[in-house]
Order: structure tokens, then C-alpha cells, then sequence
């Protein structure tokens, strides 16, 4: 499987804000995370990073 695991990144802490990630869509005003299991999120954040070996995407919020 490919889906990743998406960290919201502030400072040194980084904290999960949704697994199994299968889709990341820019919106007018942050990102559209979509897992495998059709559950959709907001962010107001930018991606900072991606790890694609480990399965992580790195957030860090939009101000």
C-alpha cells in the first residue's frame, strides 16, 4: 500500500492529524487531505516536506 501518514509540523513537534493519506489537493486556502476511506480534512497549512520511503507528509500551518 501506498498511503501516508500526514504530520502537522510546529517547531520540533509534529502531530498527526490524519493516517492512511491517499490524496493531497491545494484549495484556495491550504491543502484537502482524503484517506482510503473517503474521510476528507482542511488544512490551512503548506506542505513543508515529504518522506515517500517512511509514508509521511509534513504540514506546517499557514498563518
Amino acid at each position: 500500500m501506498c498511503e501516508a501518514n500526514a504530520y502537522l509540523v510546529s517547531g520540533d513537534e509534529k502531530t498527526l492529524i490524519m493516517e492512511a493519506v491517499d490524496t493531497v489537493e491545494p484549495e484556495e486556502e491550504g491543502l484537502k487531505l482524503v484517506n482510503i476511506f473517503g474521510e476528507q480534512k482542511f488544512v490551512k497549512a503548506r506542505i513543508h516536506s515529504l518522506a515517500l520511503v517512511d509514508h509521511n507528509i509534513y504540514l506546517t500551518p499557514e498563518s
